[in-house]
């Protein structure tokens, strides 16, 4: 068996600038001033690694206290802004495509892992009808840990108490769209295809470590093989 984490943002659907929208609306609420300062776009990092970097670009004080009041927040501002979502996000090319060609072999096991905390993920997923091509709960999410390589180990241990298999960085294949995505997997033991729909160019990925790097998603076939 292989276990397949998929990243979500930039590899399988886009959100737009809603992600923005919704740090500058619990920043306000949190902090009490608007935020002149907002996270790099597409750069992978867990979200309670931006909420840090968000408060102390901000000149926030006690960033140690606040950063959890602001965290907590973020679903639930983000499943306010749904509309936002689907107005301004979309499917990245091929995603349905190589999402139902992974679910349909019985010899992988699709889950997640992601800068996302996991009911931030849950939300975009449904938002775009993605949920069922994945095995949700055996992923990995910034809720488990801010450190995202750390991710991995999670993931394989939650898959192997679901399917009785053993997972390692010889049958765990990462697909994703950052250097943070290549990071995760050289760092937290996994492979990694790296997939250049993101603001990461195909020969940085490549550079970076990734095992492979493809354009885009839209030929499953090519995905399965590089899995296998």
């Amino acid at each position: 068996m292989i276990l397949v984490l998929w990243d979500i943002d930039r590899t399988l659907l886009y959100a737009g600038d809603t992600d923005r929208l919704v740090y500058r609306e619990v920043f306000r609420t949190v902090v009490g001033r608007p935020a002149t300062k907002l996270p790099a776009k597409g750069t992978g990092v867990t979200m309670p690694v931006a909420v840090r970097e968000l408060l102390a670009a901000n000149g926030v004080p006690k960033v140690d206290r606040v950063a959890p009041l602001v965290v907590a927040r973020l679903p639930a501002a983000l499943r306010r802004h749904r509309a936002e979502l689907l107005r301004d996000g979309h499917l990245m090319p091929g995603a349905v495509e190589a999402l139902a060609a992974v679910r349909a072999d019985a010899d992988l096991v699709p889950s997640i892992v992601t800068g996302n905390l996991r009911e931030s993920a849950e939300i975009k997923l449904a938002a775009f009808g993605l949920t069922d091509y994945l095995e949700i709960p055996l992923g990995g999410y910034a809720s488990d840990d801010p450190h995202r390589p750390a991710l991995v180990r999670i993931a394989q241990d939650r898959a192997e108490r679901a399917h009785g298999h053993p997972f390692t960085r010889a049958n765990t294949v990462i697909i994703g769209d950052s250097f943070q995505d290549v990071r995760t997997g050289r760092e937290g033991g996994a492979r990694v295809i790296g997939v250049a729909s993101g603001t990461t160019a195909a020969e940085d990925l490549a550079e970076a470590g990734a095992d492979h790097v493809i354009d885009d998603l839209t030929d499953p076939r090519r995905v399965l093989e590089l899995i296998r």
